[in-house]
């Protein structure tokens, strides 16, 4: 197992090298300080999205959803929980496809809310629609063998 793993910062999408030992001390961005572990869900746009699914080393969660989706609405808190829950050993994002359609297009996304867990540059799983906290965990823990 490695000693460290890349992750890419959500706000300057710097990648930064954290020592697994460190990752529950809440580790912040070598270049712009802000919080890289922290267990809350992060806001994605389009560059930072692109390139934590590519570079992240730690699992990621996306919860690909939009401001006029009653069900991506109604999940928001149940996502929120779910990534308390299993951090730090999985980061979880969310990214507007509304603002980024390009996202949804190049995902062959059909339908949201629409979790996909990223792992080292590759899709890893999808869930499709509103879930509990428990049911994010779950597949979570299965898919990322956490």
């Amino acid at each position: 197992m490695q000693d460290a793993v890349k992750i890419v910062c959500p706000s300057c999408e710097q990648t930064n090298r954290i020592p697994y030992a460190k990752l529950s001390a809440g580790p912040k961005c070598g270049v712009c300080g802000d919080p890289l572990v922290s267990g809350k869900v992060i806001e994605f746009d389009q560059g930072a999205h692109d390139k934590a699914t590519r570079k992240d080393e730690l699992p990621l969660v996306v919860d690909y959803w939009a401001p006029w989706c009653g069900p991506c609405r109604m999940m928001a808190p149940e996502f929120a929980k779910a990534a308390q829950a299993v951090s730090p050993a999985v980061r979880f994002a969310k990214i507007n496809t509304q603002d980024f359609p390009g996202v949804s297009q190049k995902l062959n996304i059909r339908g949201i809310p629409l979790l996909i867990l990223w792992h080292r540059g590759r899709e890893v799983g999808r869930l499709t629609g509103a879930r509990p906290a428990s049911e994010i965990e779950t597949f979570v823990r299965q898919a990322a063998k956490v």
